[in-house]
């Protein structure tokens, strides 16, 4: 078991756990992208009701952002991570058996409530780190997480081809259970940093935000970004299964390793975070969101376009969403939980809003519909970067 003290280094052993296990709890909230064909077609939902369950799962985490990650700085963290996991193994199998795609909203709402745990181990990276290695080590545990976004794709679309989309979820409740017993044995426990009521507890993160107008702006723009993001992702199964590519969801997971170049870029992001500047990364990140779209609307019925496009949007998202989280979780380093709870609902609620304006615009233009979304979501972010001075 290891000890920690604020600032005074973590163990890279114990990182990597941390890195692994969040990718594997948040992999959780993106199993069905890939299969919201198959899952619509097997429980005679519409194109629109399936991807709800997309929506729904990122309104849910929207919602433990909000409601469950302030409770590390004032409960056990270690505790809430445990309670979280043992109710994913048991919400994952509900999925797995279900008959209505109703069950699969209502139970998609609580995965998506306790699929939030990574954003414990963020602020765990962050606090306890050694001031010089912040930035690089919350960088690997975000690696991780996007390694497991990444890979529940890619799994998932091959494991529903092959099996059928009720086996990833069986799957995944088996990886919940290891995680909890690994949790239990190799998580440290962790002092709180406050002392009072929940009701305080969420009346200080309202004091917070009104705190800091950089925490508002560093928000609003990634998450403004991530709504982009998703945009493509969510609607992406339904385009590759049309004319010319009739792709089955294998491929559509496959094409989830074009994103590993985010994955890979987060870890490596963090050291030049200070040397190049918050202001230009998000500038960056915005330039390589348009590029990104450009290439997945001019390229749509190509492969090639599409694969670049993907690397692209996932380089740029990472440029955006690392610079601003480091910002948030350096501005107040005692309240980080609650300091990233202001700044991941903000990103979850532009996330869900990415997610299911991208159901409408696939709904009323096809593929059109998706690119003008996302399209318009990475300019908002860009303009909320250029009128503003954080």
């Amino acid at each position: 078991m290891y000890t920690l003290k604020e600032n005074g280094g973590i163990p890279l052993s114990l990182l990597w756990m941390l890195a692994i296990i969040a990718g594997i709890s948040v992999a959780n909230l993106y199993y069905n992208q890939p299969l919201l064909n198959l899952i619509s077609a097997n429980l005679g939902a519409t194109d629109f009701q399936a991807n709800l369950i997309a929506t729904i799962s990122q309104a849910g985490y929207a919602c433990g952002l909000l409601f469950i990650i302030p409770l590390g700085d004032m409960l056990s963290r270690k505790h809430i991570v445990m309670v979280s996991f043992a109710v994913l193994v048991a919400v994952l199998l509900i999925i797995a058996t279900a008959q209505s795609i109703q069950v699969v909203w209502t139970a998609s709402a609580v995965l998506g409530l306790c699929s939030v745990m990574p954003q414990i181990f963020i602020p765990i990276a962050s606090q306890f780190s050694a001031p010089e290695y912040k930035s690089r080590n919350v960088g690997i545990v975000l690696s991780g997480l996007l390694t497991g976004i990444l890979a529940s794709r890619v799994v998932s679309g091959i494991v529903g081809e092959v099996w059928g989309w009720r086996a990833i979820y069986y799957i995944g409740s088996v990886l919940m259970l290891l995680a909890f017993f690994i949790i239990a044995r190799l998580l440290p426990p962790v002092a709180s940093n406050y002392r009072g009521s929940y009701a305080g507890l969420m009346a200080s993160v309202w004091k917070l935000y009104r705190k800091y107008p950089a925490m508002r702006v560093s928000s609003l723009r990634a998450g403004l970004a991530f709504g982009s993001f998703l945009c493509m992702w969510s609607s992406l199964a339904f385009k590759m299964s049309e004319a010319p590519f009739h792709a089955g969801n294998d491929i559509v997971g496959l094409l989830g390793l074009c994103g590993i170049a985010g994955a890979l870029t987060a870890s490596g992001i963090g050291k030049y975070i200070r040397r190049v500047g918050v202001r230009r990364f998000n500038y960056i990140g915005v330039t390589l969101h348009l590029l990104a779209w450009a290439l997945l609307f001019l390229g749509a019925n190509h492969y090639l376009p599409i694969v670049v496009g993907i690397v692209v949007i996932d380089i740029g998202m990472q440029c955006i969403q690392l610079s601003n989280q480091s910002l948030c979780l350096g501005l107040d380093p005692h309240a980080s939980n609650r300091s990233n709870t202001i700044f991941m609902t903000t990103y979850f609620v532009g996330g869900t809003t990415g997610t299911f304006l991208s159901g409408l615009g696939w709904g009323a233009a096809g593929w059109t519909g998706v690119v003008a979304v996302g399209i318009s979501l990475t300019l908002l972010s860009g303009i909320v970067t250029l009128v503003q001075k954080n």
